[in-house]
């Protein structure tokens, strides 16, 4: 898997996450959005260098001009809910891509530390051929993608796929990295060094649905 992690390189992408990793600041719902959002645009821009382009001849008010421009078919696909935000940040950029969704989520029995992931729900087009983003902000365990990438092997071979997250762990991007295709690209805005007890990443942010849309029950 080709790894992209900008944590290392400065640029404004460093305050975003920031903002969002802040326990003050994170308690503003609207801007933790905002800045999920701005995120995935950055990465979006970032992936956005490696798609195929063909020359296409643009009329203007005064005469044409030759311009390389995006020939890919992309499908955007983000995990609910706490990918909602983050795949606006890529539509913004990537606005003629198709889009799917897919519920997944964990379930601790009686609170306990381990866990399994639940796959309830799947709206995704032909992906065939196509270029598949996988939006996830919160890459932790690993283990959602990999329930992700077996439900979605029915809707076709794509040309390529690339994931996108916020923040993941090690542990979690090596595992990623031994379930998908070795030409996969992770775009990732920051890596962090562990996990604790329950699965999430530390230092992570917390939980991102819940400071996008409110706790759940």
């Amino acid at each position: 898997m080709h790894i992209h992690n900008f944590e290392n390189k400065n640029s404004i992408l460093n305050q975003f996450v920031a903002e969002l990793r802040n326990v003050s600041v994170q308690k503003d719902r609207m801007r933790f959005r905002n800045n999920v959002e701005r995120i995935g645009e950055v990465l979006g821009y970032e992936l956005s260098k490696t798609l195929s382009y063909a020359t296409q001849t643009i009329t203007t008010p005064l005469g044409t001009k030759d311009m390389a421009l995006p020939s890919d078919k992309l499908v955007i696909c983000s995990i609910l809910r706490a990918g909602l935000a983050f795949h606006h940040g890529f539509l913004n950029y990537f606005d003629a891509a198709e889009n799917g969704f897919i519920s997944a989520y964990r379930r601790h029995e009686n609170d306990a530390d381990e866990f399994e992931v639940l796959v309830n729900y799947f709206a995704a087009p032909n992906l065939e051929g196509k270029i598949l983003i996988l939006a996830d902000p919160m890459l932790a365990t690993g283990r959602t993608l990999e329930n992700v990438l077996k439900g979605l092997q029915k809707h076709g071979k794509p040309k390529q796929i690339h994931i996108v997250a916020v923040i993941g762990s090690e542990e979690g991007i090596a595992h990623t990295a031994t379930i998908f295709p070795e030409n996969t690209h992770l775009w990732i805005a920051a890596v962090d060094s562990s996990l604790n007890a329950k699965g999430y990443i530390v230092p992570g942010l917390g939980d991102a649905g819940d400071l996008s849309y409110g706790e759940k029950l």
